[in-house]
């Protein structure tokens, strides 16, 4: 059994950070002191965002990406292509596309993939709402940017099967050796989906 090394809010503080992706007990830790030593540079504007983000931000009903006003900024933004949809697993992956800067566009978060042996479904997905979007007409093309893992690969089956029959081209991200990538490095999979989607030089 663990002593206690600071008070109750301290160490509610810790359990807290610990909850968060890539921090374990011992660098939710740091972390906690961290912002201690540093409290009115970080620890009380720290407060005041999280408090004020849990107040105001909200799912956009549109997309589903996260923002403070809903439709959100990607989707009230009049210079962005509203025929072109980039499908995508999470938000993480939507802010990703965004980063790099690539197309300007509208998305469309999934919530996740199919996956029968975790017990998710169509229905605890975005899929429908995909599906109507594509069927109003204004959107004309629909980039699958789902992982390359078996249950991003089933959803993908799923989505193109459900867009059957409505008059929307369906695409997918390639698949292959990365920017800088060694051919020697990469995995089996990697060189054959390279393979597969080669283009003209």
């Amino acid at each position: 059994m663990s002593k206690r090394i600071a008070g109750p809010e301290i160490e509610r503080m810790i359990q807290l950070l610990a909850k968060l992706p890539g921090l374990g007990p011992r660098s939710a830790r740091r972390a906690a002191l961290h912002l201690i030593k540093k409290r009115e540079q970080l620890l009380v504007p720290l407060a005041a965002a999280l408090g004020e983000a849990a107040a105001t931000v909200r799912e956009c009903s549109v997309c589903g990406n996260v923002d403070t006003i809903d439709p959100c900024t990607l989707c009230t933004d009049p210079r962005r292509d509203p025929a072109t949809v980039i499908v995508v697993e999470d938000v993480a992956d939507l802010w990703a596309l965004e980063r790099a800067g690539v197309m300007n566009v509208r998305y469309h978060v999934l919530g996740g993939t199919l996956s029968p042996l975790d017990g998710i479904g169509p229905e605890d997905l975005t899929i429908a709402q995909l599906v109507t979007r594509a069927a109003e007409g204004e959107v004309k093309e629909i980039i699958l940017a789902v992982n390359a893992t078996v249950e991003g690969q089933t959803t993908a089956h799923y989505i193109t099967d459900q867009l059957q029959g409505l008059d929307v081209r369906v695409t997918r991200l390639a698949h292959g050796v990365p920017v800088g990538g060694e051919l020697d490095y990469l995995d089996e999979g990697t060189l054959a989906a390279a393979l597969k989607s080669r283009t003209a030089f």
